[in-house]
């Protein structure tokens, strides 16, 4: 009963609340000062009349002809003080609360010029003004005109919780987060209750209507007001801060986005209210870099540039990359028709010429007539088969799309003297235990062979490998996969809380990759620095508190989405490495490039080991192709990068 009597009370408040504000909305600004006006001088009237009753001890106190002319000249000399204080320009929606020390001052002066007028017309003399009258007339006056505006500005901007509406935190105080409360004022989905912030200067203020809240209130706060979604908006805070912000706000089991950067708003990218999702790399905490405008011209501008697998993950970043920095013309290969086709139609709206090439990277005539045909003068060979579970069940097929598509390309280049060629390697090439690692490894091979063999001719062609380890949403990783199990409700399986990987976004892997080659001196295997490596375990809790959700564990036995552990699948290490040896890696001019020590590559080995490979291949024996594939490698490990 008394639950529903409050309800009740909430809805009525509620509705009046938005009436008011309604009709706010809609009045002139013009009338909407008079109307203060008009309030102030009935309030002041007031704070005079209350003045003498407590003087006087008394409801009615003796109301004389004196006294009435008094109490006129009290708001004609206030009125024009608190014009010209600013008192009627400010807007009560907006008002700040330092706003309450402005109108003390003006009350004082208006005060202090009643008791000067008081004075010249010779009145206090005859025991009409007390001199208490004045201390009680600025205390009730400052009390009743400060407390009718913060009034006002409660009814108009805190409106209590409309049914179906989210209660939304705001976390951060920039330009950006009162655009967004602004928008948001207008929003039938979400409610903000509040501004978040780590800067105590900000604590206790009125921002835009709504009260900024210490960060380290977080949790209280978010019990206090229900609230279901918290919208960071941070662009101008360092990555490190960003990074510990995200992880707190997602630990604690509610929605977290990210609003917009402000460039990004200009751009019309976004509008405010359109908040994003957090990315994961966000959450990751890596610290972006800007490119090199001067290295990624030096490679792509007025180039023509193939890229194979142009329809993958990286492929398609790359070409997505190539096409903004003017090539003369980007050929994309690609085996897959409906991801050419899909690369193609993205592109087409660009203005550099997009050439799409239908063909797999072990057929050497068709790698021959994209490069001749074309005038190719750049390569970025990122076709490859890289899922680890399939290629160990499909060994015969990884080995010859990974090696022999690697030597194919590798081969044309160099007889059409091509001058650049980057493979695009995996930390899985380094010590491999499955079978796409060491094809990896094999490519890396090839590619510094090749590199070889040009600097033995005198050729100015440059061959180079740059390797890394996952990129965050990239076909077939375990991100997408962690996102599907999520959206299905679970249970979210991983292999090994403990394995570990490294992860970089796409975007940012196409970059350095480019960059990379624009490094190059021929033979180089770059490593791109990957951060610190992720607990599998850790990136699953955190996908599913991105989402919105809570872990299911002994804590929480009962509700939120479950982590099922599988164990290691075949060919999957329980940690990655980027480096055989990371004292032989020296740093570039690029602060996330490293440059590995390849030493030296015996050309009659190779070839031998090639050309015993493929006469396993010819032959199908799956085993023979295997036991090559590993031995070569073992054999040079103690030499190799």
């Amino acid at each position: 009963m008394q639950r529903a009597a409050q309800q009740s009370n909430d809805t009525f408040l509620g509705r009046a609340s938005v009436g008011i504000r309604s009709l706010s909305d809609r009045m002139p600004r013009r009338w909407k000062e008079i109307l203060l006006i008009c309030a102030d001088i009935v309030l002041l009237l007031f704070a005079l009349w209350a003045s003498y009753a407590l003087r006087y001890a008394m409801w009615a106190p003796d109301i004389t002809l004196k006294r009435i002319v008094l109490g006129v000249l009290a708001p004609a000399v206030a009125v024009p003080i608190f014009i010209k204080m600013g008192l009627y320009r400010a807007v009560v929606r907006h008002l700040p609360g330092a706003a309450i020390w402005t109108v003390a001052r003006a009350m004082l002066l208006a005060t202090m010029a009643w008791v000067i007028l008081v004075f010249l017309l010779e009145m206090t003399g005859q025991g009409i003004v007390p001199r208490s009258i004045p201390l009680f007339y600025f205390v009730i006056g400052s009390f009743l005109i400060a407390g009718s505006r913060f009034a006002v500005k409660q009814l108009l901007t805190d409106v209590p919780m409309q049914g179906g509406k989210r209660p939304v935190l705001i976390y951060g105080t920039g330009q950006s987060a009162v655009r967004l409360a602004g928008a948001l004022r207008g929003d039938g989905t979400r409610q903000v209750v509040g501004f978040v912030d780590q800067d105590p200067q900000h604590h206790g203020r009125d921002l835009a209507g709504h009260r900024v809240f210490p960060a380290d209130n977080l949790s209280t706060l978010i019990d206090q007001y229900d609230v279901e979604e918290i919208v960071l908006s941070m662009s101008s805070i360092s990555p490190e801060v960003r990074h510990a912000v995200i992880s707190e706000v997602t630990s604690l089991g509610i929605t977290a986005r990210m609003l917009p950067d402000i460039a990004d708003i200009v751009e019309g990218r976004y509008i405010v209210n359109q908040i994003r999702e957090i990315e994961l790399d966000e959450l990751l905490g890596r610290s972006f870099i800007p490119p090199d405008p001067a290295l990624l011209s030096q490679v792509l501008e007025g180039r023509v540039v193939m890229v194979t697998g142009a329809g993958g993950s990286i492929g398609s970043e790359l070409c997505r990359l190539v096409a903004k920095w003017k090539p003369a013309k980007l050929v994309l290969f690609e085996a897959n028709e409906y991801a050419l086709y899909s690369i193609h139609r993205e592109l087409s709206a660009t203005r550099c010429e997009v050439i799409p090439f239908l063909g797999s990277i072990t057929d050497k005539a068709a790698v021959r007539r994209a490069i001749t045909r074309n005038g190719v003068e750049v390569v970025y060979h990122a076709a490859a088969h890289k899922h680890v579970p399939l290629l160990e069940d499909n060994v015969i097929e990884g080995i010859r799309n990974n090696v022999i598509g690697t030597l194919t390309v590798a081969e044309v280049a160099f007889e059409h003297n091509v001058s650049k060629l980057v493979l695009i390697s995996s930390d899985k090439a380094v010590r491999p235990t499955n079978v796409m690692g060491a094809t990896k490894r094999w490519a890396e091979l090839i590619v510094r062979q090749k590199a070889t063999d040009a600097k033995t001719l005198g050729r100015e062609q440059i061959f180079c490998a740059v390797r890394f380890g996952n990129v965050i949403g990239s076909n077939g990783s375990v991100v997408p996969l962690f996102k599907e199990q999520i959206a299905k409700g679970g249970p979210v399986t991983v292999t090994d809380p403990a394995m570990t990987r490294y992860f970089m976004s796409i975007p940012e892997a196409a970059e350095l990759i480019v960059q990379s080659s624009a490094l190059s001196v021929g033979g180089d295997i770059f490593l791109l620095d990957m951060g610190d490596p992720v607990r599998i375990g850790d990136l699953a809790e955190n996908m599913i508190r991105l989402a919105g959700f809570k872990v299911r564990n002994e804590q929480n036995p009962h509700s939120g989405i479950a982590i099922q552990v599988m164990g290691a699948r075949p060919g999957e290490k329980l940690f990655e490495e980027l480096f055989y040896d990371r004292a032989n890696a020296k740093p570039t001019k690029h602060p996330k490039i490293l440059t590995a020590d390849a030493g030296a590559i015996q050309q009659s080995r190779v070839a031998e080991a090639l050309e015993r490979l493929t006469e396993a291949l010819r032959r199908e024996d799956e085993l023979a192709a295997k036991e090559i594939l590993f031995s070569f490698i073992a054999d040079r490990e103690a030499k190799a990068a």
